[in-house]
């Protein structure tokens, strides 16, 4: 790798200092959920329930309901897919917090989706247990069960959860069979694309801790089964140079010379090859495959897309991921909001426990939620 974008150390330090954080927040998590639904959950506000035939009983939705009120109408809902690199942390601990907050909040019923993790499964699993686990739940007799609204549904996710929720949506789009599809999609700080890691946020913040480059890029080739010794040759966008035929298409849907604000190319350069290695995109596929990375879908996928809210960090580099979709959805005549803290790191809103009780965490907590009650 080049230069200090990928030592050992720096490797090391990062992982540390995640994997302690994350370890942190599931303890407080942990303990303030439990203290708060310690009850029965078939008879409160919270259940874990199996998917059975949905997802072979491998992975399950955790179901958040506010208490039923007197004479209320149908609620409204949020189906949660939770981030960590398609390969770490869990729905039923880290997010606990997150999405009782919204349940109460919103007075909605909130589905945090399980799903299966590398190393235990790779793409496309991943994409297919959100997907049954969304469809499964909007299915009318699930939604009359929970008392929602089936005009009133939300999909969300944060990070790889983001992505997942992006993918999914595009695909429930195009589902013909489908009665009732989600009304919106909130994103927060989503990875969308593998296509390009010189963007200006992956060069202003690839040494940025929690989510340093080369850390995206071991996620990506993990996620696809892939060989580490491919890293060096994505990070200088090897597998998308002008003479890889399989990308050529795909190039118009992400230049970011056009996509993106001035105030975000700053004085940044592409990075394209010339000459680059076709048998990258001949061993992983999936690099280009948009259940994998939503923003090369087509526009005629785009123009079906719901009301869109993406949240970005200035300190991330997927900032220019979020900010390309939004462009390209309003190209495709979608409503977007793109919501963007200049202050603000990947990962931040979950960050909102004590001792990392982050103002970051709550200052994109609460705007992510205000625009779920003013929209859904």
């Amino acid at each position: 790798m080049e230069g200090s974008d990928l030592t050992t150390e720096n490797l090391l330090w990062t992982a540390f200092c995640f994997n302690t954080a994350l370890k942190t927040l599931e303890v407080f998590d942990s303990h303030s959920f439990s203290s708060e639904y310690s009850k029965d959950p078939y008879s409160f506000s919270y259940r874990t329930c199996p998917l059975e035939t949905v997802a072979l009983n491998i992975n399950a939705v955790s179901v958040f309901e506010p208490p039923a009120k007197r004479d209320e109408r149908l609620k409204r809902s949020v189906v949660y897919i939770h981030g960590g690199g398609w390969a770490l942390a869990s729905a039923s601990i880290l997010y606990n917090n997150l999405c009782r907050i919204m349940a109460e909040s919103l007075n909605a019923v909130v589905v945090s989706v399980e799903y299966r993790l590398v190393p235990e499964v790779c793409f496309p699993e991943q994409f297919h247990d959100a997907l049954r686990a969304t469809k499964h739940f909007l299915q009318p007799d699930v939604l009359a069960e929970y008392s929602v609204d089936p005009s009133r549904i939300a999909i969300s996710g944060d990070s790889a959860g983001g992505n997942l929720a992006a993918a999914v949506c595009q695909q429930l789009s195009k589902d013909e069979h489908l009665t009732i599809r989600p009304k919106l999609q909130a994103l927060i700080y989503p990875v969308l694309q593998a296509f390009d890691f010189n963007t200006p946020s992956y060069q202003q913040n690839m040494n940025m801790p929690v989510l340093p480059r080369y850390v995206m890029i071991n996620y990506w080739i993990d996620y696809f089964n892939g060989n580490y010794d491919l890293a060096h040759s994505l990070v200088i966008n090897n597998h998308t140079a002008l003479d890889v035929g399989q990308a050529l298409s795909f190039r118009g849907r992400l230049n970011w010379t056009s996509l993106l604000p001035s105030s975000f190319k700053k004085n940044y350069k592409p990075v394209i090859q010339t000459t680059g290695k076709a048998e990258i995109i001949r061993e992983i596929p999936a690099l280009l495959d948009v259940r994998a990375v939503p923003l090369l879908a087509e526009n005629e996928t785009l123009q079906l897309q719901p009301k869109t809210y993406i949240l970005t960090c200035e300190n991330d580099v997927l900032r220019d991921d979020g900010a390309m979709y939004a462009k390209r959805l309003e190209h495709a005549g979608v409503e977007v909001t793109l919501d963007h803290f200049d202050d603000c790191f990947h990962g931040c809103m979950i960050f909102t426990i004590w001792p990392t009780d982050f103002s970051a965490g709550v200052q994109t907590r609460n705007s992510y939620i205000k625009w779920l009650d003013e929209n859904l």
